[in-house]
């Protein structure tokens, strides 16, 4: 019952966290972080602990498997090497940083580097939140490391468990091979899985089946590569990026439709309760601080949060730039960002869930039953360094971003631009031909043929037109939808043929949606809702 009741007062919190970043304009994350401290303040609610296993086979997986279905593939390959460096090197640099901080506080190196692998890698959720108004490189950049580098740090964390709980010896070969052996594991596993299911969908015909495979997708990629012992965490990834290559060719708009609002709801309900869920552990982390006294922990604490951000910021400010020395073919030259550009990047490192549920890995005892030294310092240093991170980086973030003076995503703008231009031409070149095999109406044909050459002028007049005919379409459809209410209220029509006409109406409403949002700024005729994303994924 108390499982029951947490999950209320958690979507409670989400909820009314949610309304007040609305209303006020307050950082929604620091919102959902007090709101779930308010929780674990309660005494009936004093003893909830964030199950690590909760939040690495139900949380991460569906988390991960969404954000490299809206990631761009392209834009991953075009940086490669910069999210290759930043998911692996980073978070060894990192790692190394926080262990050294630890040990001159006194923690042995194995316990030391345990705690630097759990604050390693940022958080994907955390980035996700408040990094959207970065342009479509720099988003993929942060999004792709965040994605990536949790499984470097886990491997580097059950190496460091392995020597703390079995008095092992650390092996270099060893771990490098383990390091190799996870990374092409998981993505050999993301690609078969990707592929199966694949074949699974080309013979789905039912909307709703393709979006119950959407769902349990993560899990098959996730739960086979963590039994091998690889990263589940790769092979969720590349699961998704393959999926979402081959999905426009294999997947109906109906299932796709349905999918994605299933995803962006459920993605933003994880997200929220993982922040709460983090908040709710704040005062359990104080309570259960029993090998150190409660300032000497808030010392190390600060110690070591000052090492996960001054790393960052040292890394972006000391290796692009040696790369730069080493690379200098004119590609590459073209790709560069100046310091300003470079500050959103450094900024952007918010850790998360991840690292708290990592550091509940930890176990409490060793092998031989003694226990495990800084276990609960442990927990309360992450717990702080998640609190801390989000609370300096979080809310700041869009100054820095604006201050960063990006400018608008002129590449993303010509590529839309040309896309539907592409789009329209094809279609007029293809129109009479289908006009004759279908025994289309001249009146019909000549309809389209001016609906089509609509979209492909671009003058300010064809604008002027476009703005009026959406602002008319949806003032009617606003018609359309208090008649049928009438209908309905006045008992001429019942409740089924209602919804029926009504899903008629909101498919309308959706395509004015789209094509409100592509129209040039100014319409002004956007309907119920806001318009849907232009990186809507193929899930």
């Amino acid at each position: 019952m108390e499982s029951l009741e947490l999950v209320v007062a958690v979507a409670a919190a989400v909820l009314v966290a949610g309304f007040l970043a609305r209303r006020s304009g307050l950082s929604e994350p620091l919102l959902l972080l007090g709101a779930g401290c308010s929780i674990g303040l309660t005494p009936y609610f004093a003893d909830v602990t964030l199950s690590p296993e909760v939040v690495l086979l139900l949380f991460f997986p569906a988390l991960l498997y969404w954000e490299a279905l809206t990631s761009s593939v392209r834009e991953i390959r075009h940086n490669l090497r910069t999210i290759a460096l930043q998911s692996t090197v980073l978070v060894l640099v990192t790692a190394l940083a926080v262990g050294a901080v630890a040990h001159v506080f006194g923690y042995p190196w194995p316990i030391a580097l345990a705690l630097g692998a759990v604050l390693a890698p940022t958080d994907a959720a955390a980035v996700a939140a408040v990094a959207r108004a970065m342009p479509r490189r720099i988003l993929t950049v942060l999004r792709t490391e965040s994605l990536l580098n949790d499984g470097t740090a886990l491997v580097l964390l059950a190496v460091a468990i392995e020597v703390v709980t079995e008095d092992a010896p650390f092996d270099w070969t060893a771990t490098t091979l383990r390091f190799v052996e996870s990374y092409a594991g998981g993505i050999a596993i993301g690609v078969v899985v990707a592929l199966l299911l694949r074949l699974v969908r080309r013979r789905l015909d039912d909307p709703l089946l393709h979006s119950v495979l959407s769902v349990v997708t993560p899990f098959f990629a996730f739960l086979p590569a963590e039994s091998l012992h690889v990263s589940g965490v790769l092979a969720v990834v590349t699961c998704g990026l393959v999926s979402s290559r081959y999905g426009p060719r294999v997947i109906s708009p109906d299932a796709r439709v349905q999918a994605t609002a299933f995803w962006e709801v459920t993605s933003h309900l994880l997200n929220s309760a993982l922040f709460v869920l983090v908040g709710t552990q704040l005062p359990a982390a104080v309570r259960a601080l029993t090998s150190t006294a409660l300032l000497q922990a808030v010392v190390v604490a600060a110690a070591v949060s000052a090492a996960v951000l001054g790393t960052r910021f040292l890394w972006f400010y000391t290796v692009p730039y040696a790369v730069r020395f080493v690379d200098r073919r004119p590609v590459q030259k073209e790709r560069r960002i100046g310091a300003a550009q470079r500050l959103p990047l450094a900024w952007a490192g918010m850790r998360g869930a991840i690292s708290l549920a990592a550091a509940l890995t930890i176990p409490a005892v060793t092998a031989d039953g003694r226990a495990v030294e800084h276990r609960d310092a442990i927990v309360f240093t992450t717990v702080v360094v998640i609190v801390v991170t989000l609370t300096v980086l979080g809310p700041s973030l869009p100054a820095v971003v604006r201050r960063a003076g990006y400018g608008d995503d002129h590449e993303q703008t010509a590529e839309s631009a040309l896309a539907h231009r592409y789009l329209s031409v094809a279609a007029l070149r293809e129109l009479p031909g289908l006009a004759r095999r279908y025994s289309a109406a001249p009146s019909t044909v000549a309809h389209l043929e001016r609906d089509i050459n609509d979209r492909i002028d671009t003058s300010e007049d064809a604008a002027r037109r476009s703005r009026s005919a959406l602002r008319l379409e949806t003032a009617l459809l606003h018609v359309k939808r208090q008649a049928l209410s009438e209908l309905r209220d006045t008992g001429r029509i019942d409740d089924i043929v209602h919804r029926s006409v009504q899903d008629v109406l909101d498919a309308e409403d959706v395509r004015l949606r789209i094509k409100a949002s592509r129209a040039p700024s100014g319409t002004g005729c956007a309907s119920t809702a806001g318009p849907p994303r232009d990186d809507a994924p193929v899930t």
